[in-house]
């Protein structure tokens, strides 16, 4: 059965939202932290305002050496003028970078989301198969517009599978073996069945494909969940 077009179209408008307002939420919380900072931050020119002051109150300072401190004083407010603007910069390079990285987890954290919640949507559901034909004597299986080349024993085993579901049944392990050697299945081991099932699913090398095409349902056995209409043997 397809996933509904529609609830696909839903989850990714709710994925969009949710993108959209933590996109705009982690902006505005930096945008806040950044103006914050900023505004408590001291002033890059206090410090020359300060020395600037002294000037101004200390005009009896005349000497040589009096004038030479004040002089030093002066370039230490420029210096650390030039360093305080110079640590803003940083600050806004280092907020910029966080918001990117955020952003970036966020997007990250959504599509891993949306991507689990497909997979649970086709685990429950089975995979979408619109055409497998099975060719025995080739040993050969076009799956959608997937080619496999089988083993003889993987091929025979997909097309017991396959012929039980056009008669929509469900085969146990021992089922399976015994329609393959032509025995009973009181006389064949529910094991051998299962090791079956693993080589052909070995043989179709995906996992996820193998898995969900060869479904095993708990205390009935194994079955091909797809619709039996889309089954060729040639």
């Amino acid at each position: 059965m397809p996933v509904s077009s529609i609830s696909v179209t839903e989850a990714r408008r709710a994925s969009g939202r949710v993108v959209t307002i933590g996109i705009a939420g982690i902006v505005a919380i930096l945008a806040v932290a950044a103006g914050l900072l900023f505004l408590n931050l001291p002033d890059a020119g206090a410090f020359n305002a300060r020395v600037e002051r002294i000037f101004v109150e200390n005009d009896s300072l005349t000497s040589n050496a009096e004038i030479k401190l004040l002089e030093i004083l002066a370039e230490s407010g420029t210096s650390f003028s030039d360093v305080l603007q110079s640590y803003r910069q940083i600050i806004f390079i280092l907020l910029v970078f966080a918001a990117a990285l955020l952003i970036a987890a966020l997007v990250l954290l959504v599509m891993v989301v949306a991507l689990n919640r497909r997979m649970g949507e086709i685990q429950r559901q089975g995979i979408q198969v619109t055409d497998l034909i099975i060719s025995r004597e080739e040993r050969l299986v076009l799956l959608n517009n997937m080619e496999f080349k089988l083993t003889e024993a993987a091929i025979e085993t997909l097309a017991v599978l396959a012929e039980a579901r056009m008669d929509e049944d469900v085969l146990t392990g021992a089922e399976l073996e015994a329609v393959i050697q032509g025995k009973r299945a009181e006389d064949c081991e529910e094991a051998a069945g299962a090791t079956r099932i693993k080589r052909l699913r070995d043989s179709l090398g995906n996992q996820m494909v193998s898995e969900l095409l060869v479904r095993n349902i708990a205390r009935r056995g194994y079955v091909l969940a797809i619709n039996k209409d889309v089954i060729r043997m040639i």
